[in-house]
């Protein structure tokens, strides 16, 4: 898998922007990425040290209609919440280029 393909997108909600003041950054990743390439596609993108890759997957939310038609609300996806070394940080706008 490559590197441009396993970070999706950061997730930015209040709870996700409450906890970067405690360095921890939350990303919608790849289903089938790794805590291993998920910390090194970090650090390449972005340039920070990664001490910890927490992952989480979300479950599709889907909702019965009509006589047991299902609509999917929500597809499965995965969640990873990034911890960094101390006094860096990760600005979403700024994406590291490599040579």
């Amino acid at each position: 898998m490559q590197q441009t393909d396993i970070l999706i997108a950061p997730v930015v909600t209040e709870k996700s922007t409450n906890a970067q003041s405690k360095r921890k950054y939350t990303f919608r990743v790849n289903m089938a990425a790794t805590k291993v390439e998920i910390s090194q596609a970090v650090s390449k993108a972005y340039g920070v040290d990664v001490t910890a890759v927490n992952i989480m997957p979300i479950r599709k939310k889907e909702r019965l209609v009509g006589r047991g038609r299902s609509i999917t609300k929500r597809p499965a996806s995965k969640r990873a919440i990034i911890s960094i070394k101390a006094k860096q940080n990760i600005d979403f706008n700024k994406l590291k280029t490599s040579k």
